[in-house]
This record gives C-alpha cells, structure tokens and sequence, in this order.
C-alpha cells in the first residue's frame, strides 16, 4: 500500500515537472504569450516572495477562517432544521416553497446585499458560505435519516427502546454516511462561497488578492493564486475523505 502511494507520488511529481518545463519552453519561445497565460518561473517567484513575506500566509488565514466559520454554522443550523423536518413533517411541507425559493437563488447575487449588511469584513463572507452549506446539508441530513431502514426502527420500539435510544443507536448510525457526503459538499462549497465574496469586495483574502491581482494584469500572481486554490480544493476533498473513513470504519 506504502509502495503505491510513492509510486503514485513519483509519478504525479513527474508529470508537474513536465508540465512546467514545457510551458516554460513554450513561453521563453514565444509560442505562448507569457502577458496573457503568465510563466511558470514567474509564478513561482511570485508564492516565493509571497510566502517569504507572509502575505500569502496572511490571506489563506482569513479565507479558511471565513469558510470554517460558514461551514460549522451552516452545518449546524441545517441539521437542526433537518431534524425539525423528520420530527414534523408538516412544518416541511410548510416551508419547502420558501426555501426553494432561497435556494434557486444565485448567492453571488445576494452578496453585495450581505456585504451591505455586514460590511466588507469576515461577516458578509461567512454569510455567503453559510446560505451555499445550509441547502446542501439540509438536503443530506433529510435524506439520510428518512433513508434509514424502518424494520431497524420497528425493531428497537418492539424491544423497548426509548425514543432517544432507537435515534441514536440506530437511526442516527444509518444516516450518518449521506450526512457526511453532504457535509463534505458542504465545506466545499462554503469555501468557493467565501472565495467569491471575497473577489466582489473584501479587505483581506485569497479573493480579494486575486480580484487585485486581475485588475493590475499580474497574470503570473493570478496563475500562482489559482494554484493555491486548487492545492487548497484537493486537500480539503483528501481531508474530509480521510475523516470519513476514520469516522466510519465501521461501514
């Protein structure tokens, strides 16, 4: 298993190395414009001088900041809500209209009315990565706890299981797995939430690097920001797929 890990690694390493030489070889010799797709020495010298200064690490802190903050509060209010709905499936029925209405909405074009409300600091962020996480894990919790098999549920109630008993013991195990898929979308999606809010308008940020970036025409801290960003993305995915398995060795 060790052995496939490096070798993979191995593999992977070389083929961005490849990647790289050649678009460097294709920028030196003009066949690729470097004012508009930027060059691979200049992006690295770009996240060198910004991690030597510290602002790289200075902007990635208020974007994770902002995305666990959206993503713990959205996660919590969506699951209680959801738990409201499988208690009282009328209260569902009642408000479904309303927050499939909210839901259609496109976020970005609820920002700038967040950031009117809660200004250009981390408030207006969080509430952007807080209206993306709460649908999507709404959806999961419901899903995943009317999923779970009822002759389980049945079952306990005829042994004599107390209501909090046959919830936690049964009913809360078997959703448990579509609830953490959605929560894993969830934190995604809280993260590209605060990352577009950012670039609308914020003091600090990866986004609101990026959006700077963009207007000045530096591609290459473009290029480099952008790279962050997927590096970021992948281990976010990697680490919510490892928690899944330990907090799910049972399955």
């Amino acid at each position: 298993m060790k052995a496939d890990t490096l070798r993979w690694g191995g593999a992977h390493i070389v083929f961005i190395a490849v990647l790289l030489a050649l678009g460097e070889w294709l920028t030196v010799n003009r066949w690729l414009d470097p004012t508009f797709v930027g060059q691979p020495s200049g992006v690295i010298q770009f996240l060198w001088n910004n991690i030597a200064t510290g602002k790289l690490w200075t902007d990635l802190g208020w974007t994770m900041a902002g995305t666990l903050i959206s993503f713990a509060l959205g996660s919590a209010a969506a699951m209680a809500v959801g738990l409201l709905f499988v208690a009282f499936p009328k209260v569902e029925k009642f408000l479904d209209p309303y927050l499939n209405a909210m839901n259609v909405m496109p976020r970005i074009a609820l920002a700038p009315l967040f950031i009117l409300w809660f200004g250009l600091g981390l408030g207006s962020k969080i509430a952007v990565g807080c209206s993306l996480t709460f649908f999507i894990v709404l959806s999961s919790t419901v899903a995943g706890i009317r999923g779970v098999s009822q002759d389980h549920v049945t079952l306990c109630k005829t042994l004599g299981a107390s209501a909090v008993t046959t919830f936690f013991q049964v009913t809360l195990p078997g959703a448990v797995p579509v609830i953490f898929s959605g929560l894993r979308l969830g934190l995604i999606y809280a993260m590209l939430g605060v990352i577009g809010a950012e670039i609308i308008a914020s003091e600090k940020g990866l986004g609101q690097s990026l959006a700077y970036l963009g207007s000045t025409f530096e591609v290459n801290g473009v290029m480099a920001l952008l790279l962050v960003l997927a590096l970021l993305g992948v281990a976010v995915v990697r680490t919510m797929t490892w928690l899944e398995k330990r907090l799910l060795h049972w399955q």
